[in-house]
């Protein structure tokens, strides 16, 4: 086993908590497991699930650290589980039922990679949520996983390259091929790997400069005793990596969360006040709030979306955040509107995607199939196409994804270069957070830059001089 593979390195060791099965009356691991089937069963996102279970049960602030960092590992770690567990199981993998497949997986994470949880109280409370068929069988694999945890298998790299890149880092095969073939082995895996680290990252938040600058922030925050860094790139992003989190809820509005990625998209966008901008795709409406802020709240933002319930999401973000020129409708990104034409100094188009620069902090995105997202770049262009005829002649407009498919990024930008002529890419390279473009165009990688895989391109419409 990899010296980064043990707990002590483990990229999940930030979502660590005590063993105890049973605290303040909840039973955390009983609530993990029921929280995993439901997710294979109904297809519940493990986002939605952990913050529903939380409410629902109204955990301590102990249970759940060890509650989240049971559901997510065990999601993130999935394929690498499940080898470990089918190494070491004495019944074939498909006659193992699946709810005590997750209960092996519960127990194989918290053996590999929780160092607070000790291997006995893992194996015993694992043990407790079987049923009398499965308990034996259960407690025999996982004493055989912790006694071999020194020396786990791993699939030879030489002969078997993606299935070792699936097995090491839990992504699926066919996208450890996809981004072999974009980015080659040896930087495909330094990705794989950074998705990993990343994910035992803080929370990164962008400061609400309309209500605190940033460095009184920081100082209030750790004053309460939470652990916070400075941005790397954005100069009103701080790093939450520790320590007494703070709650969003009771902030005042003086932050919300986002990515440094997300952050510099919207520097990049250079909106100013009194413009009008238009979000083509906002929700949940982190890009439209750091567009008011950087508009000092004076201007019109529109921002639409496809659904309608995620609009309240919009509003009451820009209330508590004291932001009040984003007006919210419902709107198809893919029709026309004429009322529209002509009227934004500054679009962002931040499309739809497969958001495969994500997997971090979205387990789930990690087990779709790129062949399942071979409808997206029509769909991102037309939404496009259609965000260039509400711009301004010498408007800007950003295309950006959370995404590392090329088909989603560049070459959908060079798709609509040609189907657009009033468009043109941003004759010089703009240069952010000490980030230079190239060719008008930026692609964030996790291993390079710390951020979410990103993808930002900055395009002009051809007129009138700013």
């Amino acid at each position: 086993m990899n010296n980064s593979e043990k707990k002590g390195n483990s990229p999940d060791r930030k979502r660590n908590g005590k063993s105890n099965i049973k605290s303040g009356g909840v039973n955390v691991r009983k609530t993990a497991l029921d929280l995993l089937c439901g997710m294979e069963e109904n297809g519940v996102y493990s986002n939605l699930g952990v913050d529903a279970a939380i409410k629902r049960t109204q955990m301590s602030r102990e249970d759940r650290a060890l509650f989240t960092a049971l559901v997510y590992g065990t999601v993130e770690r999935r394929i690498t589980l499940d080898f470990y567990i089918n190494s070491f199981s004495s019944m074939a993998p498909e006659k193992i039922e699946s709810r005590t497949r997750n209960i092996l997986r519960l127990g194989a994470y918290q053996i590999i990679y929780l160092d607070r949880v000790p291997d006995r109280a893992a194996v015993n409370e694992c043990v407790a949520l079987c049923g009398r068929s499965s308990s034996g069988f259960v407690n025999a694999l996982l004493r055989r996983l912790s006694e071999n945890k020194s020396n786990l298998p791993m699939p030879d790299k030489s002969k078997k390259p993606y299935r070792y890149l699936s097995v090491k880092y839990s992504f699926p095969q066919p996208l450890c091929r996809r981004f072999s073939e974009i980015f080659g082995m040896e930087k495909t895996e330094k990705i794989l790997a950074a998705f990993c680290e990343r994910a035992k990252d803080g929370t990164v938040i962008r400061v609400n400069t309309l209500k605190i600058p940033t460095d009184k922030l920081k100082k209030k925050l750790t004053d309460m005793g939470t652990v916070v860094s400075d941005g790397i790139y954005s100069d009103t992003a701080l790093h939450i990596n520790g320590g007494n989190p703070p709650d969003l809820a009771s902030s005042d509005g003086e932050f919300f969360v986002q990515d440094e990625a997300s952050q510099l998209c919207v520097k990049v966008l250079g909106a100013m006040p009194g413009e009008t901008v238009i979000d083509m795709c906002s929700a949940p409406g982190s890009k439209s709030f750091g567009a008011a802020i950087e508009m000092n709240n004076r201007g019109k933002i529109l921002a639409f979306d496809l659904h309608e319930s995620k609009l309240s999401l919009i509003e009451d973000g820009a209330k508590r955040l004291g932001i009040d020129i984003i007006h919210t409708a419902a709107a198809d990104g893919l029709v026309f509107d004429p009322a529209l034409a002509g009227t934004a100094d500054r679009i962002i188009c931040d499309v739809p995607c497969s958001g495969f620069g994500v997997c971090a902090k979205k387990p789930e995105i990690r087990y779709r199939s790129p062949d399942e997202c071979t409808a997206l770049p029509d769909i991102q262009l037309g939404i496009a196409l259609n965000a260039a005829k509400y711009l301004k002649p010498g408007g800007t407009m950003i295309y950006s994804t959370c995404t590392l498919l090329p088909e989603e990024n560049q070459s959908n930008v060079e798709r609509l270069l040609e189907n657009c002529p009033e468009l043109e890419i941003e004759r010089e390279d703009f240069t952010v957070g000490g980030i230079s473009s190239e060719n008008g165009m930026l692609t964030l990688t996790p291993d390079l830059f710390r951020t979410d895989g990103f993808f930002i391109a900055k395009l002009k419409k051809r007129g009138a001089d700013r």
